[in-house]
């Protein structure tokens, strides 16, 4: 297709919707009204002579020319918009959107991003916590740090630290627990991985007990109630060790259960761009210095 012919508007709105995954959401981004971005879609499907979208209940699905489209033109609008940057005045600021899990951010980036902003000041570094449940090209971010296992469809994936668990509590509960079995006279606060307590009972050589205990999709959630005397938390130890060291939990049991760990992410057809480079190295970098092990 000769360039005088490229529908640019209708690739604009494409892209959005792709990335949003819903016409509503386009909408909003690109202050027009749904029935334009559907409008506007629509012709560019005509004019490409293919479908571009399944509608479903759950949103749009993209067909596999879509996912051929996408990533080119958010290659393509990305540099246009670093482009623009520099030529209205922005000249060495980057952009860099990161989404991350809040346990992680928290318990480990957020203390250490000073370091990082006065090291690479031309990055403009933007950051926003899930529950790790992130869409890294809908959400409009450029690479994503969340836990679990380290595979994940489409995407490169880096490790950068694990996260043994161990049982964390008040400094009162600790004084009551000299063997896991005592564990059993606890209420053991659970996260949505039913599996996690059974096995680190059986890492410690000791029978599970009944899990009663309430069920949390956040372990900061936990983590605040054991601190509060509320029960007994399995943790990524290395994430509280701040709380750790001032007391507010305690580490009853030296006991590790390898779990999952936490991996920098990214949309695997997408470039690096600088910023990305820069700070997938510089978290490579701090992260190997980073004590794997929080209990002796």
């Amino acid at each position: 297709m000769d360039r005088p012919d490229l529908p640019l508007n209708g690739l604009r709105v494409f892209e959005a919707a792709y990335r949003q995954g819903s016409f509503t959401r386009a909408a909003i981004e690109l202050r027009v009204t749904q029935a334009a971005v559907s409008h506007q879609v629509a012709r560019l499907e005509d004019r490409l002579g293919v479908t571009l979208f399944v509608r479903a209940s759950g949103g749009l699905v993209p067909t596999d020319e879509a996912r051929a489209l996408y990533p080119v033109l958010e290659h393509g609008f990305d540099a246009m918009a670093r482009t623009l940057d520099r030529i209205t005045g922005h000249r060495d600021i980057e952009t860099l959107k990161i989404g991350v899990v809040t346990t992680f951010a928290v318990g480990w980036l957020l203390p250490r991003l000073p370091a990082f902003r006065r090291t690479h000041p031309t990055i403009d570094l933007r950051i926003s916590t899930n529950n790790n449940r992130v869409e890294i090209l809908r959400e409009g971010l450029d690479m994503a740090i969340r836990y679990g296992a380290g595979s994940w469809s489409g995407l490169e994936a880096e490790v950068l630290l694990d996260a043994p668990l161990a049982p964390l509590c008040a400094p009162a509960i600790a004084e009551y627990l000299t063997d896991p079995e005592h564990l059993g006279r606890e209420v053991l606060l659970r996260s949505y991985r039913n599996d996690e307590w059974p096995r680190w009972f059986a890492e410690a050589g000791s029978t599970c007990p009944p899990l009663t205990g309430p069920m949390f999709d956040s372990s900061l959630a936990m983590a605040d109630i054991a601190m509060e005397g509320g029960g007994v938390a399995l943790l990524p130890v290395g994430m509280f060790t701040r709380r750790i060291a001032d007391g507010r939990l305690v580490q009853p049991f030296s006991t590790l259960l390898p779990a999952g760990s936490y991996y920098l992410t990214w949309p695997a057809d997408r470039p690096l761009t600088p910023a990305m480079e820069d700070f997938r190295r510089w978290l490579k970098s701090v992260s190997a210095s980073t004590p794997t092990r929080a209990a002796d």
